[in-house]
């Protein structure tokens, strides 16, 4: 078998298929699916306590104004957890190693935090990118 310096960054593959399509789509199961009942099962008990729990530490030291992040914080936090877990699986690539992945996930809420400043607390954010 002849390997190059690079093959340890390629993608593992069963069947001509990525395994890390595979590995990333798994977490999709875990999630909860919709259904006429609140709670159905264990499972999506234990999935809405955790949800509640990483709301909760989230949402402590903002005030009620920043609670309209709650959302999209608690997504972004479940998402790198599920992510950066799948790393723990043999023969996957953790994709938050990447800095591209880091940055598409970075610099828009860095970008939408300092409009959203810019526009409500203008001197004061103008103030904060002074040297």
């Amino acid at each position: 078998m002849n390997l190059s310096f690079f093959d340890q960054f390629s993608s593992p593959s069963l069947l001509g298929i990525p395994l890390i399509l595979i590995s990333m789509t798994f977490p999709a199961l875990l999630l909860p699916s919709l259904d006429n009942r609140w709670i159905t099962n264990r499972l999506s008990t234990l999935q809405l306590w955790f949800i509640n729990l990483v709301t909760k530490q989230l949402m402590m030291p903002l005030d009620k104004k920043g609670h309209k992040w709650a959302l999209i914080l608690t997504s972004l936090m479940i998402f790198l957890l599920l992510i950066n877990l799948l790393g723990l699986l043999p023969y996957t690539f953790t994709p938050t190693t990447q800095l591209s992945m880091n940055l598409a996930l970075a610099f828009p809420l860095w970008l939408a935090t300092l409009l959203t400043g810019l526009r409500n607390q203008p001197s004061a954010s103008l103030g904060h990118l002074l040297p």
